[in-house]
């Protein structure tokens, strides 16, 4: 949590000034957008493999993505919850990371993977409808034996799309 420690400038008879209210307000703004919280995380489960993933639940998280990450550990991967039922696209445009994603759809199940590669902008898209997409360093899946049709666990304590 950010904490600010502000003396208003007075007057003279010792009242804060309404200037110095109006500094406080000022130079505080931007301190909250730039304070708004970290990613969310949760842990997901593929049969015996843990992910840490983050959340992308709000549509600026979405469309941030992993952009401009330069690593992501074994076990981390990142999760977008969308608002509606549909077959999504995912590209890499601005993100130096090889990744894989799948598309899962509302019960858990991976509907299909994708390999992705740096800095290009072609679309990979769910094969039908879905409601996450879970981003993990290329090759994860594969190098799991993990395929279509497996479940995610874990998908319960995410945020509600925004």
């Amino acid at each position: 949590m950010l904490r600010v420690d502000y003396t208003a400038p007075m007057d003279d008879a010792g009242e804060m000034t309404v200037r110095g209210l109006l500094m406080i307000g000022l130079c505080s703004m931007p301190l909250f957008v730039q304070a708004a919280g970290p990613l969310g995380r949760v842990d997901l489960t593929i049969g015996m493999y843990r992910i840490d993933a983050e959340v992308a639940e709000t549509s600026g998280r979405r469309a941030q993505g992993l952009m401009g990450r330069e690593r992501l550990l074994p076990h981390e991967g990142m999760v977008f919850v969308f608002p509606e039922l549909r077959a999504h696209c995912m590209w890499m445009r601005n993100t130096p990371l090889p990744l894989s994603v799948a598309f899962i759809d509302e019960a858990g199940r991976i509907i299909n993977i994708e390999q992705m590669q740096p800095h290009t902008e072609d679309n990979h898209c769910a094969a039908r409808p879905a409601r996450y997409a879970l981003e993990v360093n290329a090759g994860w899946f594969a190098e799991k034996g993990v395929a279509p049709g497996a479940t995610v666990r874990g998908l319960e304590a995410l945020p509600p799309p925004q």
